[in-house]
């Protein structure tokens, strides 16, 4: 079209139109003719809008399923790790629980013995290499720990301490054979020496080549002077073998420690010995043996009825009478 001065009024008179028909649309809303229109044409694509939304749906759920996929997996791993964790700490509960229990035999042991005792925890064992049972405590020069004091548990003797830092201390086990602890027995009170044998029971020399010993005595420790390395009364275990010969300058018999050391958690150092020797009473009441009941079986002669004896009680009588 060209740029004439008609061409220029007809464009402004359709833009004037135009603004016109807005206006209307506007102010009349679906009274209005536009409004006629629009709903017409609603009614002829609608449906049309509709079956293109009903195919489009299913694309746009299982995007959104894949994307919810991610969340959903997500939500199962935070939860896997919620139960790890919670098993992780229903572990370290037993855990608590056992080292609670050992904590109160313990303290139990050491009230006994009037022991001012220092608790601490096992955090390693020595080197095999080494040829040595020792281990590793979390308490040190900063908890008053000091070299040469005794170390227990709720079972009895553990060992000794060796070297001592400001947080950690080495004990010396009662099972390694550089090990040689002062003994007496609870009955006959012979005193000996105890020399540990590794995962063998400790041996122990008795001072006494005549001393009277029985399988089962149960051993404490003697003693030393100022209480260093050990402090008198504490239980270190059972005899379980004894020398047959005697006569000797000495006699020797084997004990089974009281404590486990190769199970070894809660220990305690003791810090302050006691005023006087407790002599036997940290050892727990000794064991009684059940006696045995004894059945008595009283046979019969064959045909005699159950539970009574054979023939008549009048021959019975004449017959004892004649005898």
């Amino acid at each position: 079209m060209r740029d004439t001065r008609e061409s220029r009024l007809l464009l402004v008179l359709l833009v004037v139109i135009a603004f016109a028909l807005i206006t209307v649309d506007i102010r009349g809303g679906d009274a209005s003719p536009l409004g006629s229109a629009r709903s017409v044409a609603a009614g002829v694509f609608g449906p049309v809008e509709n079956g293109v939304a009903s195919a489009v749906n299913p694309v746009g759920n299982a995007i959104q399923a894949v994307r919810d996929s991610g969340t959903r997996h997500n939500e199962l791993a935070y939860y896997q790790r919620q139960n790890e964790l919670l098993k992780a700490k229903l572990g370290d509960s037993d855990t608590n629980r056992n080292r609670a229990r050992e904590l109160d035999t313990m303290l139990r042991v050491a009230g006994a013995g009037q022991y001012g005792i220092k608790g601490a925890q096992v955090i390693a064992i020595g080197a095999a290499q080494n040829f040595s049972w020792t281990i590793t405590i979390d308490a040190g020069s900063a908890d008053g720990i000091r070299r040469d004091m005794t170390v227990l548990n709720g079972d009895g003797l553990v060992g000794r301490v060796t070297t001592v830092s400001s947080s950690t201390a080495t004990v010396l086990l009662a099972c390694d054979p550089d090990f040689t602890v002062g003994t007496r027995l609870e009955d006959s009170m012979e005193l000996g020496f105890g020399t540990g044998q590794g995962d063998r029971p400790m041996k122990v020399q008795l001072l006494n080549g005549n001393a009277k010993v029985h399988l089962g005595e149960r051993l404490v420790t003697f003693g030393s002077q100022n209480d260093e390395p050990f402090v008198p009364g504490v239980p270190i275990g059972t005899v379980v073998r004894i020398d047959p010969a005697a006569g000797g300058l000495t006699r020797t018999v084997e004990v089974k420690p009281f404590a486990g050391f190769t199970r070894l958690d809660v220990v305690g150092v003791v810090v302050v010995p006691p005023r006087k020797d407790p002599r036997d009473t940290v050892l727990p009441p000794a064991p009684h043996a059940k006696p045995t009941p004894t059945v008595t079986v009283t046979a019969y002669p064959s045909g005699a009825p159950s539970g009574a004896p054979s023939g008549n009680p009048s021959s019975s009588a004449s017959d004892g009478g004649e005898r």
